[in-house]
């Protein structure tokens, strides 16, 4: 069964979250519609479309009951570029923002994708990957116990979208490897050629190969060797 909700509801959401929203939207799109005991974010015709700006692994069982019954988009916002807005503890600011030194890349799609090996690969699925700007409110917390950091995220804001990369076919995927990434290649190769940690690199060739568009060819040492699959 669904329910027909024309207008954009942003009751409760969080500042980053609706804000993306927002930018997503295209007349025509129908919002928080039920469906199937869920609420869809954005429904576009038969398309349904999930925001997600915290983990994906907490939407996973979600996603897997909607995209039995009509095509899904999972929204996958990445923060390239932050800025750091401080508060006291009384919530007023504490001196300019600051850039933070942490950088996100487009590969850090594959750290969320690791936890949906059942989807990847289905037709009925696709990603679309925003790199954004954003502000992470922080505020002050100095008495939160041995461990903690002596702070705590408020809110996260959207500041823009600078890009965005729809996967949508295993192909899609495939192409983060370089053309010229000779086989048959380690996992330690891709990481050298990608400029990423081993880690990295194995998780990106977990996700190619539960979509059959990386296949294993035997091994060097203890190392598995892989090759691309033709026509993928």
């Amino acid at each position: 069964m669904e329910d027909r909700s024309p207008h954009i509801g942003t009751l409760n959401e969080k500042p980053l979250h609706a804000a993306l929203k927002e930018w997503y939207a295209e007349e025509g799109d129908r919002f928080e519609v039920p469906i199937n005991g869920y609420v869809a974010d954005i429904v576009r015709g038969n398309l349904i479309i999930e925001i997600q700006t915290g983990t994906v692994s907490a939407i996973r069982r979600k996603l897997m009951a909607l995209v039995k019954r009509r095509p899904v988009r999972l929204v996958v916002p990445i923060s390239v570029e932050n800025r750091i807005v401080r508060k006291q503890a009384d919530g007023t600011e504490a001196g300019p923002s600051r850039r933070s030194p942490k950088r996100r890349h487009l590969l850090d799609v594959f750290l969320e994708l690791v936890s949906l090996p059942e989807l990847l690969a289905d037709p009925n699925f696709s990603v679309d990957v925003l790199l954004i700007q954003a502000e992470e409110v922080r505020r002050d917390a100095p008495r939160r116990g041995r461990g903690k950091k002596p702070w705590i995220v408020d809110e996260r804001r959207l500041v823009t979208v600078l890009d965005h990369f729809l996967l949508g076919h295993p192909g899609d995927y495939l192409a983060v490897l370089p053309p010229s990434l000779e086989e048959p290649f380690t996992t330690a190769e891709i990481a050298i050629r990608l400029g990423q940690p081993r880690w990295m690199a194995q998780k990106i060739a977990y996700c190619l190969r539960e979509m059959d568009v990386l296949l294993p060819a035997g091994k060097r040492g203890n190392a598995i060797l892989y090759e691309r699959a033709v026509g993928r």
